[in-house]
């Protein structure tokens, strides 16, 4: 192998072996792009279906407002939003703040 090509190789397997490294370092740290005191989206979508405690519905989309997530739950199989719920709940701790029928135009 031409020495040019072997340095270019050296120094691909190290970024690899750093790559790893770091990957293996930092899987448990805070996400930085997630604000402190506040729930992820995906949490919020889980905690409103299960306030919600009906049978047969699923978080549709979930939305940040404010301080608060709005999550859209609709019945499987979609139902065009004819029995779809809005639920509110507060980002800090997923408590529930409003659930109303979703208003369609």
């Amino acid at each position: 192998m031409p020495p040019t090509r072997r340095q270019y190789f050296a120094i691909y397997i190290g970024w690899i072996a750093l790559c790893s490294i770091l990957f293996v370092l930092l899987r448990a740290s805070d996400d930085p792009s997630r604000p402190h005191g506040r729930i992820l989206s995906n949490e919020a979508g889980e905690r409103a279906v299960a306030l919600l405690n009906k049978p047969g519905y699923e978080a549709v989309h979930v939305a940040a407002a404010e301080d608060r997530w709005i999550v859209l739950c609709d019945r499987r199989p979609r139902t065009a939003l004819r029995d779809a719920i809005v639920v509110e709940l507060r980002a800090s701790d997923g408590a529930l703040l409003a659930m109303r029928k979703a208003v369609v135009r």
